[in-house]
């Protein structure tokens, strides 16, 4: 079967497109995309052309820049082209100059596809090119999801050439002399996925010549796979999973008779910019008290009596806040605190309701801002005896929307503080106390 029936016939499987839709190619100037052109333009299709130039290899970067322009002229096809600093944008980001690349790339693209009202976003990537993406993925851990490789359609992005192996499109650009462009680094091991084609894979395969085959044929029984794991996943998740507002909230027992518990806990965490690293500390924290956390770039898993809480770092965006002993201010949806300590002899004591003065002898951190919660207790200054908040708050005539903007200060369980409005008296100062913790509420 010639390389463009198969291609017609690998469209109609995977339902990638319409022949209505209008189609914005991803086009470098290799093999790969040159032959993606081509077929597009055999099949009829209505489609426009993008290259990004990302300055890496200087004169070599133009030249393919202007080769794709004439490319598209040659089809008489719209053409797009972007530069970007690659190098001085990684250095920035901290990220290396592949995943920069990458992002730059795909942020232009949809961006064009959104303003110029395309339907997809069309690349070159092929059999050999999901090869390299699935062993790469074993060995960076990505789990089974990884092992399913590249998915010829995700969100607007699609892929038809999948299908095809490179030895096949070199075979038709030679057959149909057609013109493209050599980027001389891919023959260089400078690049992660250039490593794995140029040495890794042609290693495995002498000792293993079907290997690359057996690998294409996996990638089919792990996509199969994963559509099966995934479903059980989402049992599990929709049972340990309650959302409240923007966190979410987890029950301890419930979690640890889970199983597999290592598997689910990656796969609850993993959305909320935890790493596979992280798992055992999260884990760590089913058998931990209160107050206990893991972070992330974005986000906490807080340890709160029988819950685990996912909560935003960002503090006015969550509802459980912890507050650590370096602390100075903390921003939240119901205002702001501020923290110091201070020496008893130069305090002047303030009765105002939005100040606590705590005896920092009986405060361990970290502290825990919530809102309060049906069950919660502590002792009014000036009591002896607990008092429900919810009475409390009763008692004080406050309205129900007060009474739902309520916040407290918690440690190990023990409220220190319901905002605004009383501290506990087990942690008032007294004549002995020589440093006090001021708290202050500002709405």
């Amino acid at each position: 079967m010639e390389l463009f029936e198969k291609f017609t016939t690998y469209l109609k499987k995977e339902n990638l497109f319409q022949s209505t839709d209008k189609l914005l190619l991803a086009v470098s100037g290799g093999v790969d995309s040159v032959v993606l052109c081509t077929l597009c333009k055999l099949a009829g299709y209505n489609f426009s052309i993008a290259h990004c130039n990302f300055k890496l290899r200087g004169e070599a970067s133009d030249r393919d820049e202007k080769f794709v322009q004439e490319l598209a002229e040659k089809y008489d096809v719209l053409f797009y082209s972007t530069s970007f600093d690659t190098t001085s944008i990684a250095a920035e980001t901290k990220n290396s100059i592949e995943e920069t690349a990458r992002n730059l790339r795909y942020q232009w693209f949809e961006t064009l596809r959104s303003e110029k009202g395309y339907n997809h976003i069309v690349t070159a990537h092929h059999a050999d090119d999901n090869i390299e993406t699935v062993v790469m993925h074993f060995f960076r851990g990505t789990g089974i999801k990884g092992l399913r490789g590249i998915l010829p359609k995700q969100n607007k992005i699609v892929r038809p050439l999948l299908f095809a192996r490179r030895a096949e499109l070199e075979a038709f650009v030679s057959t149909n002399q057609l013109a493209f462009v050599t980027d001389h680094t891919n023959a260089e091991n400078d690049y992660t996925r250039n490593y794995f084609r140029n040495t890794l894979l042609p290693l495995v395969s002498q000792s293993f010549p079907e290997a690359k085959e057996n690998i294409l044929k996996n990638i089919q029984r792990f996509t199969e796979t994963e559509i099966l794991y995934r479903q059980s996943v989402d049992i599990h998740l929709k049972k340990l999973l309650e959302q409240k507002g923007n966190e979410v909230h987890i029950p301890v027992l419930k979690l640890l008779k889970t199983i597999p518990l290592a598997t689910v806990v990656y796969e609850i965490i993993k959305d909320f910019g935890f790493t596979a690293h992280q798992t055992d500390e999260v884990i760590g924290l089913l058998k931990s008290e209160t107050g206990k956390y893991v972070e992330s770039a974005t986000h906490r898993i807080i340890r709160n009596r029988n819950w685990l809480i996912i909560a935003p770092v960002v503090h006015e965006e969550a509802q459980h806040i912890l507050i650590e002993q370096i602390d100075k201010r903390i921003l939240f949806a119901g205002g702001e605190i501020t923290i110091e300590k201070i020496a008893s002899d130069k305090v002047n004591l303030n009765t105002s309701q939005s100040i606590a003065m705590l005896d920092a002898r009986e405060i361990s951190f970290p502290l825990l801002l919530r809102k309060w919660k049906q069950g919660d207790y502590f002792y009014p200054l000036g009591m002896q005896k607990k008092k429900k908040v919810n009475r409390f708050l009763t008692d004080q005539k406050l309205s129900l929307t007060q009474k739902e903007n309520t916040w407290v200060i918690e440690m190990n369980k023990k409220i220190l503080w319901v905002i605004g409005l009383r501290i506990d008296d087990r942690f008032k100062t007294t004549p002995q106390t020589r440093q006090m913790l001021k708290l202050e509420f500002n709405k």
